[in-house]
């Protein structure tokens, strides 16, 4: 008779686990930020930290990237090298205000401003019945629980190491972060607990050392800044609204920098609140001084692309259709792809609701998305300028002001369509979609609300497929080459725009056991045959990504030049306030230098090169987009 396995698994006691979050404080951290400038990268190991081991690139074993980079000469790398020596040697201190703030709210408790509570959430009591059902459903309830408890607890010690930082760093004028790649070439820092690359939490307790005045222009900035920190749909308006919206309301941002915590804690609302209350905190410095423009600012002014792989993708392909949805052609006001992407997924809804049942079995799942109108008629509801002006009526965030359904609206189809670029699966954005669902709460059947998440992620798929055709050819292409590269069982490999090699990293795994007398250990080991299907699924993303760094390099290079102090996290670029004319004209310049390349022509040469015997087909078909428009769209980057 065969025993039945058992498993045996080590816990740590519930007071082990509350004492590391009480001790996580004193964790000490080798790779904190640099207090002096890092030292110039020279070659694969030489740069960064002065005495840490440091590497240019995160190559987590893989042999094939490692000896690529250290293969090719170092001239061929030395805009990689400035551009990673730029963004390490950016010089950044604690905001020592909203510091303050931060540590009023976690030692209350936390629970605001998007910090995690400290408290756990209360086990459901057992209840007083036989009933197998009900007790299943609270064994199931408990289990839910538990895991949301332990998700907290994560966010507890992140959170704890992040405040470690800031306290250890707080006092001192100034640090830097050295910065290096993934196999992208995506440039990183190499801390990894408090940056700028962090969360909201992060990024407003930072700010740059050195201060520089507004000027007029920058005042402006600041301006447009506070409103894009709010959020709530303010930072789709057009930059007038969004200048309207901050003087409307001027007497909650002064309250908020005085009296942050005990006053009316209008930044609390915004999807970024310790952003936004940085934000608040410097333009209430330059309004209330005897000379506004003179004032000096420390705040970081973002400038992020808007939907940035499909812009790629409209540039790639010179799709105006697409370049016009992604604000790559001038505008009046930002061209929203999500709120367009969410219009036409609730007409194609709204036809489908209206089908005989009897002969199309998506219609009971179309009338659930439709049922619950909003009293706003669709067509005024699409006009974001509208939106603003009933924002102002109505004291909501624009995010409630949907576009015609309490179901499909912008936040709905937002996550998939931003990732519709990086290959999501229907699988993944079917969870995406349900999520979405699930926040908004009116579908309580979990069989319903699957079948109405797997419809609503089919009917956005689609739009999105007719609405950037080009940048579907392009993926296909770029998946076709993969996959033959790949039954060569060779891991797919190219040289990005400014010099960098790229190598996929997926193989397959080989599994190990190694028995002892206490346990069964199974361990992972790289072999030698190629993953063919990840490599064929990651190399559209993975090239864009390496498009986009290397945007943020030309760009990082160009700004150093013209003086100004950058830092980038991937596609959001940032200066001071006083320079943000300054980086947008450089940022779209260095955009259109890229794309005035033969990128595709260029891969498809260095592939027939790398793989003779491999007849590749051509490049796809590209439409009459003249990428020099970027340099007069207002919204490209905003």
């Amino acid at each position: 008779r065969r025993l039945k396995k058992k498993h045996f698994v080590i816990e740590c006691d519930p007071l082990v686990h509350e004492g590391f979050e009480s001790t996580a404080r004193h964790v000490e951290i080798p790779y904190l930020p640099m207090l002096v400038p890092p030292t110039k990268w020279k070659g694969y190991d030489k740069g960064g930290h002065l005495f840490l081991p440091s590497y240019v690139m995160r190559t987590h074993g893989v042999k094939d990237q490692k000896e690529a980079i250290k293969s090719v000469p170092r001239k061929q790398l030395r805009k990689v090298f400035e551009a990673l020596d730029i963004l390490g040697g950016t010089k950044w201190r604690v905001n020592r205000r909203v510091h303050d703030v931060v540590e009023t709210i976690w030692s209350r408790g936390g629970g605001i401003a998007g910090l995690v509570d400290k408290g756990n959430i209360p086990l459901p009591e057992q209840p007083e019945t036989e009933d197998p059902d009900e007790i299943q459903k609270w064994k199931w309830s408990v289990k839910k629980t538990k895991k949301a408890n332990r998700e907290l607890h994560a966010e507890r010690c992140d959170t704890e190491l992040k405040l470690s930082v800031a306290r250890k760093m707080r006092e001192e004028d100034g640090f830097y972060y050295p910065h290096n790649l993934d196999f992208r070439g995506r440039a990183y820092p190499m801390h990894p607990h408090l940056s700028h690359l962090g969360s909201d939490l992060c990024r407003g307790v930072l700010e740059y050392a050195e201060g520089r005045p507004l000027g007029k222009s920058g005042l402006r900035w600041l301006k447009i800044h506070l409103a894009n920190k709010y959020g709530g749909g303010i930072e789709k308006l057009s930059h007038e609204s969004k200048l309207t919206f901050v003087e409307d309301h001027l007497p909650d941002i002064f309250d908020s920098a005085a009296n942050p915590v005990d006053g009316n804690c209008w930044w609390i609302n915004a999807e970024d609140p310790f952003q936004c209350l940085a934000a608040c905190m410097d333009l209430s410095n330059a309004l209330e001084s005897s000379s506004p423009h003179g004032a000096v600012s420390h705040l970081p002014i973002h400038q992020d692309g808007s939907c940035n792989g499909l812009q790629h993708y409209a540039a790639l392909g010179r799709d105006y259709m697409g370049a016009a949805a992604v604000n790559l052609v001038p505008g009046e006001k930002p061209a929203d792809i999500y709120s367009e992407i969410a219009a036409r997924v609730l007409d194609v809804v709204r036809e489908d609701s209206m089908k005989d049942p009897a002969t199309d079995p998506s219609v009971p799942l179309a009338k659930v998305l439709v049922d619950e109108v909003s009293l706003l008629p669709a067509p005024l509801c699409l006009n974001q300028e509208i939106f603003f002006f009933m924002y102002l009526f109505f004291n909501k965030t624009v995010e409630d002001l949907d576009i015609g359904s309490l179901q499909v609206d912008r936040k709905l189809v937002k996550q998939t369509v931003m990732t519709s670029v990086y290959g999501v699966t229907f699988i993944g954005a079917r969870q995406q979609i349900m999520k979405r669902l699930q926040e908004k709460g009116h579908i309580t059947d979990d069989k319903l609300l699957y079948d109405v998440s797997c419809y609503a992620t089919r009917v956005t798929l689609d739009a999105l497929g007719q609405m950037f055709q080009s940048a579907r050819a392009i993926m296909a292409w770029l998946g076709d080459c993969a996959k033959m590269i790949a039954s060569k069982n060779q891991p797919v490999r190219w040289t990005s725009p400014v010099g960098l090699p790229v190598v996929q990293p997926y193989k397959k795994y080989k599994n190990y056991m190694i028995r002892t007398s206490l346990q069964c250990l199974a361990l992972r080991r790289e072999g030698d045959a190629i993953a063919t299907q990840r490599q064929k699924a990651a190399f559209p993303p993975n090239f864009v990504h390496s498009l986009d760094s290397s945007h943020m390099m030309m760009t990082a290079i160009t700004c150093k030049e013209a003086g100004l102090h950058f830092a980038g996290v991937h596609d959001s670029f940032w200066v001071h306030a006083c320079d943000v004319d300054k980086m947008n004209q450089i940022l779209r310049e260095q955009f259109v230098e890229l794309y005035s390349m033969p990128i595709l022509e260029n891969l498809l040469e260095e592939f027939q090169t790398l793989f003779p015997t491999v007849e590749f087909p051509p490049c796809p078909a590209q439409g009459n987009f003249d990428v020099r428009e970027v340099l007069t769209s207002t919204y490209f980057f905003n």
